[in-house]
């Protein structure tokens, strides 16, 4: 029996990650300063025989090195996500990133315990050279956007990763996320799938940045726990830095095309501009993150080493997915709504 501790663990793709650990008969233990993630993630998982959650921050030093000279194993998914906060509080991601990582890394080598770090794409920067590969150059812009400082970040934890598997021996596996998606994302920090099937389910319009023209990849959360799960157990991927990311595109206009189709034409509560068919409206980088803002074309991830080292390909489609999204937030404004209801009653 394998006991695993989740940094972040109270977070979107850490409460799937505790699920699916505690479903293979791993002891599961999550610590969460509940900063982004949420307690209702992993609200169905506290009265488990073999799960146990501190909130706190990875940062608390006695408290950390307790939860990791206990465990076997830790998943590192702790950090300030999300393109909103970046630009809104670039000192909470750098802080929260870099001084996160140095922890678990501290306290990981003083136990000698291994490490799945958990990283993005947003390493690539604004590289055009797709599919990404994971020894590709790097391409960022000026300090002075604050867009940068995720990825400048990300790349500062995973230097610290490698170097504490070369200097120290520790074993570290690094893994760069591309988009994934799922129940329980929340579209709070600018996540477009959950934000555009709120907007679509609330009758509001799809609020699409720039042309739309942009394209990503999305992966279905259970499809990323398989790969996290897969690369922790394989003695060869120590280590090495792996992509984790669905290889097929979609634009972001077709995105919300598709989440339009599927949530229906004219749900209820539809206001007036969208019972006309004005279903999506186009907004200016600047007016929704900062000025000079920049966004990548495109994300796509070169998957071969993954598939090579463990076997791990995507099988959710994205539809199937979207779906999955779509009956989770139309549950969660059900009971919301039951919540109001039931207040008001006498």
């Amino acid at each position: 029996m394998q006991r695993a501790l989740i940094t972040g663990g109270a977070g979107f793709i850490g409460s799937h990650l505790a699920e699916a650990l505690l479903d293979r008969g791993c002891e599961v233990t999550v610590i969460d300063d509940l900063s982004t993630g949420r307690f209702e993630n992993i609200a169905q998982l506290a009265e488990h025989p073999r799960f146990r959650f501190a909130i706190d921050s990875i940062t608390t030093e006695l408290v950390l090195d307790r939860l990791v000279s206990d465990c076997q194993l830790i998943y590192h998914l702790a950090a300030a996500v999300g393109v909103e906060l970046i630009v809104r509080d670039p000192v909470h991601v750098i802080e929260t990133n870099v001084l996160g990582t140095r922890a678990v890394m501290t306290a990981a080598n003083r136990y000698r315990k291994k490490v799945v770090l958990a990283s993005t794409s947003e390493i690539y920067g604004k590289s055009a050279q797709v599919p990404f590969l994971e020894n590709d150059d790097r391409v960022l812009g000026p300090t002075t956007r604050a867009r940068w400082s995720y990825s400048a970040s990300k790349a500062v934890d995973e230097f610290l990763g490698l170097a504490y598997h070369r200097q120290m021996g520790l074993p570290v596996v690094i893994v760069r996320l591309f988009n994934t998606i799922g129940p329980r994302q929340t579209g709070q920090y600018g996540m477009v799938v959950p934000r555009f099937v709120q907007q679509a389910l609330a009758g509001k319009p799809l609020t699409v940045y720039g042309d739309g023209s942009q394209t990503r990849c999305f992966c279905d959360v259970a499809d990323v726990v398989r790969g996290l799960i897969g690369l922790a157990e394989s003695p060869a991927a120590v280590g090495q830095v792996f992509n984790i990311g669905s290889t097929d595109e979609i634009t972001i206009l077709a995105l919300a095309q598709k989440i339009v189709e599927l949530t229906e034409a004219n749900p209820a509560g539809a206001d007036e501009r969208t019972c006309r068919g004005d279903r999506i409206v186009f907004v200016p980088y600047e007016e929704g993150y900062e000025p000079g803002f920049e966004d990548l074309r495109r994300r796509v991830p070169d998957i071969g080493k993954i598939e090579r080292a463990i076997g791990w390909r995507p099988a959710i489609p994205l539809e199937t997915t979207l779906r999955r999204v779509i009956s989770f937030h139309r549950d969660q404004a059900a009971a919301a709504d039951g919540g109001v209801a039931g207040a008001q009653r006498p």
